[in-house]
């Protein structure tokens, strides 16, 4: 099995020698390694110049390209730059546990590969000391991990450096513009197409510190919501009307009916009447992983408050 490791970089020369180390501990040794600086402007290409000299696994992709394509463009072309059966997503900042591989790997020998798959894991969240701050970020960020599309419709739970898609899902992934996350819509892509599989054990530390480009939700971030309510229904109602944009680049793809519906009745809820707005949501069960988010994601369904004062804006 040709085993791909995506890395995209990005001034992340703080963190990135020590990520690439735990690639190479892990117990399973047959992968490469493929790495795409994204422009940087620190000692990031140094350090990936000393570990291409070092092992041959590992190989950077465009020495003598500094382009700035953007988190999602950069692993879009990593993903198209050399076929493999099964590609691994990983961060520059991260710590991957010896097993990663071995327990994804695991998993993947009990799946049809001819079909789209995606496996994800949970992970442990750390300081960048690495002191584990949560055990599990699933158990402590959504409740319970995603497997069914019209859970993945409205909340992500997948992170990008703990999945693994196979080749089949690779070759529907054909745009990278205007997407909110690629681990996001590759999840979305799997769930609609194939399936969408978590295992429920932490395979890599999730290091939060100053320069995250997104992070574990943290009681401090909750606050400053909640102090600001003006601002989290702003929140709410950007990431309503995104995942639903996200949604309908799945229409470009040959879903089976029963997908399609679902996708057409999540993408179509504002242009319904109330009590039809009602009926879809407890169709379909269109909710959020925790009780309070699904409250909030419910009432401005149903009350179309960010929406109309959306369209009132556009009207002046």
């Amino acid at each position: 099995m040709k085993v791909n490791i995506l890395l995209s970089t990005y001034n992340g020369a703080r963190f990135l020698a020590q990520q690439i180390e735990s690639i190479q501990a892990q117990t399973y040794a047959d992968w490469q390694l493929l790495i795409r600086d994204d422009g940087s402007s620190d000692d990031t290409r140094t350090v990936i110049a000393a570990f291409v000299a070092k092992d041959s696994r590992i190989r950077w992709v465009n020495p003598d390209e500094e382009r700035n394509l953007g988190v999602i463009k950069s692993f879009y072309s990593l993903v198209k730059h050399e076929p493999a059966d099964v590609y691994f997503f990983s961060d520059q900042d991260d710590v991957w546990l010896p097993d990663k591989l071995a327990v994804t790997l695991s998993q993947v020998k009990q799946e049809d590969m001819t079909k789209p798959l995606l496996v994800y894991t949970d992970l442990k969240v750390v300081n960048q000391e690495l002191t584990v701050l949560h055990k599990s970020m699933i158990a402590t960020q959504s409740h319970h991990a995603n497997t069914e599309l019209q859970q993945e419709l409205t909340e992500n739970t997948v992170t990008g450096g703990t999945m693994m898609i196979n080749h089949a899902l690779a070759e529907l992934w054909q745009t990278a513009d205007d997407l909110l996350m690629h681990d996001w819509y590759l999840a979305l892509v799997a769930s609609s197409m194939g399936k969408l599989v978590y295992v429920d054990q932490a395979t890599q530390l999730y290091r939060q510190h100053d320069s995250n480009v997104l992070g574990a939700r943290t009681w401090r971030k909750r606050m400053k919501n909640w102090l600001r309510p003006q601002v989290l229904v702003a929140k709410y109602w950007w990431l309503i009307k995104s995942s639903q944009a996200q949604a309908t680049k799945l229409l470009a793809l040959p879903l089976p009916q029963d997908k399609k519906a679902i996708v057409d009745a999540y993408i179509g809820l504002m242009n319904q009447p109330l009590r039809q707005r009602w009926a879809t949501l407890r169709r379909y069960g269109f909710a959020k992983n925790r009780w309070f988010h699904t409250l909030v994601f419910t009432t401005l369904i149903l009350t179309k408050f960010g929406y109309l004062s959306e369209k009132r804006d556009e009207s002046i």
